[in-house]
């Protein structure tokens, strides 16, 4: 029996879905728990907490998100406390699109609306743990490919997942399903993986009806089920995250736009990998899933035979692993919300760099 999306409560834009309180699991409210600075230190305690923290994170760790609390760093001498480190995941590829491995720090350009900017963080770290989400789209058009999407996405998870690795399961049709929290079991993942089943008229019984109402269209809820997985699930992470999406794209029935998807996942720093999957008579939206891909420093794949969905899963196995992990303190210290435009170039111009267009900057 599938498990009908149930979120946190957050703020969501006009004319959105309304989401609902679930139970997460332990291990989600640990993380919530942790995240929160619930302790109040006397102030110069906490002015030496805050530079101990930035010292040793500087030398030992990777960079925390721009969305984090406030971070220092030390230039030229001086200690300056309250600048927000914009961290970015960029994969390269060379003209013949081979992964190039062996960059240096000096080999990267970071443009932010267009000023270039000083890369003060560089690491080639392959161990970084990942969080995953892996989207499967349960519509009626997805009927003749589900079962060898479930084959792949299954070997996919068993190779990338490492020890400190977490990934969850939702299914998309009419409604949005959680079919597996966060875990880092992969039996328990894969078992998720074998309960998606096509959510359509005269396909695998019944459609059943979930939170989000389609006035009667039976359409596939797209955009909300991404919009969900990055609000709601990754939002309340950090480090490297990624969303895996199978779908031909198609979305006629969600109460969200493409846009609200693609803010949603650039406010949560989730990169979207799409592999298009789509019956020819039924069709797929290219623009649409090249825009969410694009936008955000994921791939768009076309797959059209179970062989080609094994390579896709490849080629994405082989970029999260291969990732560079650049931070920057940008030159706009302004707290203002605004969405700020990335361009990130390296030495040789035949190369392509792969990463975020973009990210929202903190507000007041």
């Amino acid at each position: 029996m599938k498990r009908a999306w149930r979120g946190r409560r957050g703020e969501a834009p006009s004319g959105s879905p309304r989401i609902f309180f679930a139970a997460r699991s332990i291990l989600s409210q640990r993380r919530l728990l942790l995240k929160g600075l619930y302790m109040r230190p006397r102030p110069l305690a906490a002015a030496i907490l805050i530079i101990t923290v930035a010292l040793i994170f500087s030398f030992t760790a990777p960079p925390p998100s721009v969305f984090g609390a406030a971070t220092a760093r030390q230039d030229q001498g001086t200690i300056r406390v309250g600048v927000s480190l914009v961290n970015l995941y960029a994969t390269v590829r060379d003209k013949r699109k081979a992964i190039v491995a062996d960059l240096k720090q000096e080999d990267f350009h970071i443009y932010e609306d267009d000023k270039e900017q000083k890369v003060a963080f560089f690491s080639r770290e392959k161990t970084l743990p990942l969080t995953l989400g892996l989207l499967i789209d349960t519509s009626g058009s997805e009927r003749y490919a589900l079962g060898y999407e479930q084959d792949a996405a299954s070997r996919f998870l068993g190779e990338v997942l490492k020890q400190k690795d977490e990934a969850f399961v939702i299914t998309f049709d009419t409604d949005v399903d959680m079919l597996a929290d966060w875990t880092s079991d992969l039996g328990e993942l894969n078992r998720a993986i074998r309960r998606a089943q096509i959510n359509a008229p005269g396909v695998g019984g019944p459609v059943t009806p979930g939170p989000f109402p389609t006035s009667g269209s039976g359409g596939t809820n797209f955009y909300d089920a991404v919009y969900l997985a990055c609000h709601d699930k990754m939002a309340t992470e950090t480090g490297r995250k990624a969303l895996i999406i199978l779908t031909d794209a198609e979305d006629n029935g969600s109460k969200l736009r493409l846009k609200d998807a693609i803010e949603a996942a650039q406010r949560a720093d989730t990169v979207v990998h799409m592999l298009l999957v789509f019956d020819p008579r039924y069709g797929a939206d290219s623009r649409g899933a090249g825009e969410l891909a694009s936008e955000t420093g994921g791939r768009l794949i076309d797959v059209h035979s179970e062989k080609k969905i094994q390579d896709a899963f490849d080629q994405i196995s082989d970029e999260l692993r291969s990732e560079y992990v650049l931070g920057y303190y940008p030159t706009n210290d302004k707290r203002d919300g605004s969405y700020r435009k990335i361009r990130v170039e390296v030495t040789d111009k035949d190369d392509k760099v792969l990463t975020r267009k973009g990210y929202y900057a903190p507000s007041n």
